[in-house]
Formats: C-alpha cells, sequence, structure tokens
C-alpha cells in the first residue's frame, strides 16, 4: 500500500540515547533542557529571532490569537485544514472567507480589501501546501487598515522567498510539526515571533498564563512541548535537509511523468521560493481528462495508492460554518471550483521512484 504521506524519522538508535538521557534525568517537560536547545536551534535553523514551542499547531493557532488579543472579524481562506477557522471559533472570532488564487491556491490579496469591515481587526492566511502568500500586498492593506497578520506557516517548514523566511513576513507565524508534515516531532507546533516582549507573552499563554511561581498574569492554557518532543525535534534536525531534497527529486519525477497528460494541472514554481516540497497536489480537469477526480481518486485506491483530496470540502461548506454570509459559494467560485479538481499524490522522503512510476503509470493508463 502507499499512502499519501509517512512520517520521516531519524535513527532509533540515535533516538533511544536521548531517551536513556531523559529518562535519568526524570525533567520531561516544563522548559527542560532538551526544550531550550530545540527552541534555539530551531531558530538558527529556520533564520528567526524568536520561536515558542507548542504541543501542536492547533494550540499555536488558538494561542497566537490570544497573544495579539485579536477580536471581531478575521479574514481568512475557506480552503485550509479545519484547525484554521477552528482556532478562531474558539476564540469567540468571526470568520470571513475569501476566495483563493487559483494558480496558487493561497488567500487572494486582491479580495481582502472588499471584506474588510469596522469589525475586522486581522488577517489569517495560510500558506498552502507550502507556497507563499502574497506577502506584500497583504503587508500593505494591513497597514493601511491597521490590521494584524497571522500567517498559518503550517505547511511551510523551511521556505523561504528572495533568500528570507517566509516566516519573517506578518506579525506572527505558527508552525505544524504532526506526523503528516515534513517536519515532525511526533505531534508539536510553534509560533514565530520577531521581539522578546512578545516571546514572552506567548510563553506566558502557554503555561497557563504563570509569570513566575505564584504570578498569573493572563488566562493561559497547557499548550507546552515537553521533552521528548523537543528532543525528537533537536535530531531531526540533521535529517531535514536530505529528506527535503530526497521530495524534491521524487516531485521532479511527478511533473516528468504527467506533464503530456491533458487534463491534469500542476501548480507552478517561482525559481525565487525555496520549497519545501510538503505536498504534491494535482488539479483534475474532468472534460479535458476524461473521468472526474473522484473517480481517480477510487481508482489509485483500487491500485493500493491512498491519495488525498486536500483540502475537500471547503471549511465554508461544513455545518459550523455554512451559515456565514461570507460562505456563500457565490462569493468564493475559485475556492468551491479547485476544492472539487485537488488530488495530493502520495509525497514523503521513503517513497521510491518505483512507487512514483507505478502511480504515474495507473494515472495514465486511467485516462486512455
Amino acid at each position: 500500500m502507499i499512502y499519501v504521506t509517512k512520517p520521516n524519522l531519524p535513527p532509533f538508535e540515535e533516538f533511544s540515547e536521548i531517551l536513556k538521557d531523559i529518562w535519568d534525568s526524570k525533567w520531561l517537560t516544563n522548559d527542560g533542557p532538551y526544550h531550550k536547545r530545540f527552541e534555539q536551534a530551531l531558530a538558527e535553523y529556520l533564520g528567526v529571532k524568536y520561536v515558542c514551542l507548542f504541543a501542536n499547531g492547533t494550540l499555536a493557532l488558538v494561542t497566537a490569537l490570544q497573544a495579539l488579543r485579536i477580536t471581531g472579524e478575521v479574514i481568512t481562506t475557506p480552503f485550509s485544514f479545519v484547525a484554521t477557522t477552528h482556532a478562531l471559533h474558539w476564540n469567540g472570532i468571526t470568520p470571513v472567507f475569501c476566495d483563493v488564487e487559483p494558480d496558487s491556491c493561497n488567500i487572494d490579496a486582491e479580495k481582502i480589501e472588499s471584506l474588510i469591515t469596522p469589525k475586522t481587526t486581522a488577517i489569517l492566511p495560510v500558506h498552502v501546501y507550502g507556497n507563499p502568500c502574497n506577502v506584500r500586498k497583504i503587508e500593505k492593506i494591513a497597514d493601511t487598515y491597521g490590521l494584524k497578520v497571522i500567517y498559518d506557516a503550517c505547511h511551510a517548514f523551511g521556505v523561504g522567498i528572495n533568500g528570507d523566511s517566509i516566516l519573517n513576513f506578518g506579525d506572527l507565524s505558527v508552525l505544524s510539526f504532526h506526523a503528516t508534515k515534513v517536519f515532525t516531532t511526533f505531534e508539536g507546533g510553534a509560533i514565530i515571533c520577531h521581539d522578546e516582549k512578545m516571546k514572552k507573552r506567548i510563553d506566558f499563554l502557554k503555561n497557563f498564563g504563570f509569570a513566575d511561581e505564584t504570578v498569573v498574569v493572563a488566562p493561559g492554557i497547557n499548550a507546552k512541548m515537553n521533552e521528548f518532543q523537543a528532543a525528537l525535534g533537536l535530531l531531526q534536525l540533521k535529517y531535514i535537509d536530505g529528506a527535503i531534497e530526497k521530495r524534491k527529486n521524487l516531485a521532479m519525477l511527478y511533473r516528468k511523468n504527467l506533464s503530456d497528460i491533458g487534463g491534469i494541472r500542476m501548480l507552478g514554481e517561482d525559481t525565487n521560493v525555496k520549497y519545501n516540497y510538503q505536498y504534491f497536489p494535482v488539479f483534475i480537469d474532468s472534460a479535458a481528462f476524461g473521468k472526474s477526480r473522484d473517480d481517480l481518486y477510487n481508482e489509485l485506491k483500487n491500485n493500493n495508492i491512498f491519495a488525498r483530496r486536500y483540502f475537500y470540502p471547503l471549511i465554508s461548506q461544513f455545518p459550523t460554518y455554512k451559515g456565514l454570509s461570507s460562505a456563500s459559494p457565490d462569493n468564493l467560485p475559485v475556492a468551491e471550483r479547485i476544492t472539487n479538481e485537488v488530488l495530493c499524490l502520495p509525497l514523503y522522503a521513503d517513497l521510491d521512484e518505483d512507487s512514483v512510476d507505478k502511480i504515474c503509470r495507473v494515472i495514465s493508463f486511467r485516462k486512455q
């Protein structure tokens, strides 16, 4: 069976040595030595000033909104994993859905301004599949209207643009280290911020609001990363570049094999962007391809190839959010189209070229 993804893990022997060290120290959580070392090493690797580690990416999103005291309405995308909008819901914030760009699947920055109201306090874009948003345009809009910008960068570990980390844009960026991500710490996540004062506030919030043993400065939550996650993350940094290079080579093979098949669209690549190859999405034009996306999805499954319709359905189509005026399909024509076209093909560091060739042969054969 070929699954859409598998976690990339370091040699068990190396991790077991670290486990023994943690076991002997009995320091399992609460800002331990591996937590400190991983936080510093990760900031250096990513090229950012401050990293705040979290137990998972969803708690990081929820806390980022708290850290910036976001209220009212936030403009975001319907084409994402549900955690993006759930984080708003848990903070009592109303999501306002903006349509997306067909070429990147990211929020359409040209349509953001028309959605701004007196209740709008922030923009929550997503670097979908690790493709950078139009950060310059979003920054300009935010500056003009006095809005905060929190990037959901859960797909964007290690991504750069014009030689700079994509995580250095916006007020805050949020990462996920879930098992499905390019870089994993089992579960895990982080908030990237740009000044020491904000880092202190975030660190208070993720630890129940404690400033010291007896002082609670805010209604925080328990969102700390433990020592086991941090130790794995520290070890993973040794291998991440090699894993990304393997994914890149497989993505290039997909492009070569699928380029001549009518009805299959692949996202373009910008020479100014350093990609991490988190996913390999294709978009099926049923009229030109001869079969629907779902037909292809099921035929791949019949061949023990488990692709994923990522993201389908739109967040705006779920019962929790479909009653919002911004969730109307008439307001989201591009998102409504691509959610019915997208199919993410298997991509992970341990996938071999023969498997990619097999996947492409199945796609090509079913087309005929």
